[in-house]
């Protein structure tokens, strides 16, 4: 699986960035995947100094413990998911990191029906998010879109699952995605 992006999806999804995290205070990230590894391209830093600290652009991480990347991760058919597993595993960051397959695929069917996907503390300890993916014209999945934050609880956060997800849209919609 390798998604990319170009410095004309980052210009083109600032804007909407921007406004996700002007209307919710959070740390707002937008991240591809290369390879099976999920890596931060964009970030837009919240309102508060957190234990987010600044970003870390170009750091890669596991997909299976990101909200974007279980976004990205329910866009694949079974065989694409399973090969996916097989090659990566789920290896844990922090305690609450999901390890188990048959927990992760429950989880991504839920991310289908809403079609956003949420890490609680799954990537690092304190942090929580909410993320959706961003296809380009073909609708293809390039990538995705988070809010995070270290202040707002897991249920404040999934009431911010709507305008994650709206942000996500109109960065797809930018791309050229109907």
């Amino acid at each position: 699986m390798q998604i990319s992006a170009s410095a004309d999806t980052v210009e083109r999804a600032r804007p909407f960035l921007r406004s996700l995290q002007e209307s919710t205070g959070c740390a707002v990230h937008l991240a591809v995947l290369f390879g099976d590894e999920l890596v931060r391209v964009d970030e837009v830093a919240a309102d508060k100094p957190s234990r987010l600290g600044t970003s870390r652009l170009g750091t890669s991480l596991p997909a299976h413990g990101t909200a974007i990347g279980k976004a990205v991760l329910a866009s694949l058919s079974a065989a694409e998911l399973d090969a996916y597993l097989s090659r990566t595993g789920l290896p844990g960051r922090t305690p609450h990191t999901i390890t188990s397959v048959e927990r992760l695929k429950a989880q991504l069917v839920r991310v289908r029906r809403s079609r956003f996907a949420m890490d609680d503390e799954e990537n690092e300890a304190g942090v929580r998010c909410v993320g959706a993916a961003v296809r380009n014209h073909t609708g293809a999945v390039v990538g995705g879109l988070s809010a995070s934050s270290s202040e707002h609880s897991l249920q404040q956060l999934i009431a911010l699952g709507p305008r994650v997800l709206r942000a996500a849209d109109d960065v797809s919609a930018a791309l050229g995605w109907i």
